[in-house]
């Protein structure tokens, strides 16, 4: 399979050159939406070899990843494997993603931060357990954590996928349209980093929305 990593960032100059660097020494193609940042995130990673998508304002993870692949799928790559920009997500891993849809014959892979979750915040947490039961019960396959960014995809799941939601939902978006076409979803083990950086998610908020974004899957 021909692969390449996909990484919507938002104000991730500090750490998106160093992400860019590895995966790139991996022989990996990199693809960094950045999506109107006010920092050097967009001039780091072209220096460091990935291909770069621009946006002039904030457009929401959503709306940078369907960016991200409406561009990749134009190209010849078998699966893009999603990451995030702000260094929680280990590169180290990336192999294990690969290793995992080679011996299971899986459509997506996505990351399991739940096995260890001494480092998480005690809020997402129990968040990150509510929502993984009720989007697992909805795609009638056990997904131990659904809201994590870190997933490899094929290129024909996405193909198949008309893609609505412009922020934090399309974690889930993805995941019960592709079980909803019979996508055979597995999960691998992955490390989290957390740090000290703010959250982009607003509580309140996207909690909102992501009632809002169940009520209307559950209507279809």
């Amino acid at each position: 399979m021909r692969n390449c990593v996909l990484i919507p960032s938002y104000n991730e100059a500090g750490t998106i050159g160093a992400i860019t660097k590895e995966l790139k020494g991996r022989g990996l193609t990199v693809y960094v939406v950045d999506d109107g940042s006010t920092d050097e995130t967009a001039g780091i990673a072209a220096l460091q070899g990935a291909v770069v998508i621009a946006h002039d304002k904030n457009k929401g993870k959503g709306a940078s990843l369907m960016e991200g692949f409406g561009r990749i799928l134009g190209e010849d790559f078998d699966a893009v494997l999603i990451m995030d920009g702000d260094g929680q997500h280990a590169t180290g891993d990336v192999d294990n993603f690969f290793d995992k849809m080679a011996e299971t014959g899986a459509d997506i892979v996505i990351g399991n931060r739940m096995l260890d979750t001494s480092s998480m915040p005690f809020t997402r947490k129990i968040t990150n357990r509510i929502m993984s039961r009720v989007i697992s019960n909805m795609c009638g396959q056990d997904i131990p954590d659904t809201q994590c960014g870190f997933k490899l995809v094929k290129r024909n799941v996405l193909e198949s996928i008309k893609f609505e939601f412009s922020n934090f939902e399309i974690e889930s978006e993805i995941l019960l349209k592709a079980a909803r076409k019979g996508f055979k979803i597995e999960s691998v083990p992955v490390k989290t980093v957390y740090r000290n950086e703010t959250s982009k998610i607003k509580p309140i908020f996207d909690t909102i929305r992501f009632l809002s974004f169940l009520i209307k899957m559950a209507g279809r």
